[in-house]
């Protein structure tokens, strides 16, 4: 098995409106790559929450009583607070600077996924902050919709942010968005080396997609948000982010 990550350079930065589609099929073209079946795109989230104008100006945000004291308890600005708060379903710790919450989407994350690096605007630089997605599963729908009807092939795409962990230090890469690949890999019943039958094994497959592709991505300002990836060991289906998410009764930590 080879599993082949191409960065595809040259996406030019991504504004409210802009077809991600289009900007894909030339980064394609440019390195003369023609999509097989199987083939699978993964983007940055920030490129997909621009094009679909999910920046927030916060000088336009009014703080609730609840922002205000949480702003105050943990030394944060309550605008941005006010915004985590809509964007969640639930607060489940806080530190000094962090929150963690429940997102809407049904992950857990810190500050709601709201972020203010490499968000460029023209002017009040700071005061700009970019939402995830609004419904990531339906975005990456509609782009692998656009370029299979352009290619001719089934294809997948996953979309991918930066998350940290629990049990572990730094962030890694992991699926928010997935559209025609599995995000769930269920072993159970299958043979183990020695012909013992899987009993537990479930394999985050669109996690692991996602990690490898963020290595490529990079953290910061490589500027590189689509990698192309051939020879994905699974195959593909119909997939979504609710297959990744452990249900609260289920979830030893809360």
């Amino acid at each position: 098995m080879t599993l082949t990550l191409t960065p595809l350079p040259g996406i030019p930065i991504v504004n409210p409106g802009d077809d991600l589609a289009s900007l894909i099929i030339s980064a394609l073209e440019r390195m003369k790559i023609d999509l097989e079946d199987g083939d699978i795109l993964v983007l940055a989230q920030k490129i997909v929450s621009k094009s679909e104008d999910r920046f927030i100006n916060l000088a336009s945000v009014s703080p609730s009583r609840k922002a205000l004291a949480l702003g105050e308890q943990i030394d944060k600005d309550a605008r941005l607070i006010e915004l985590i708060l809509q964007e969640s379903k639930s607060i489940l710790r806080i530190r000094p600077g962090t929150i963690i919450v429940e997102h809407r989407l049904g992950f857990i994350c810190a500050n709601a996924g709201i972020d203010h690096s490499n968000v460029n605007t023209k002017n009040d630089l700071d005061e700009w902050v970019l939402l995830l997605p609004e419904n990531p599963d339906y975005s990456a729908k509609l782009i692998r919709s656009k370029l299979e009807e352009w290619c001719c092939q089934t294809i997948g795409i996953l979309i991918i942010d930066s998350h940290g962990r629990a049990w572990r230090l730094g962030t890694v890469g992991v699926a928010i968005g997935i559209s025609g690949l599995p995000g769930l890999e269920d072993l159970r019943g299958d043979p183990d080396l020695f012909g013992r039958t899987l009993r537990v094994t479930q394999v985050g497959a669109a996690d692991e997609l996602a990690a490898a592709a963020s290595l490529v991505m990079g953290q910061a300002g490589e500027g590189t948000p689509v990698i192309h990836v051939r020879g994905f060991p699974y195959a593909l289906r119909e997939g979504s982010l609710e297959e990744l998410i452990r249900p609260e009764q289920e979830d030893m930590f809360r």
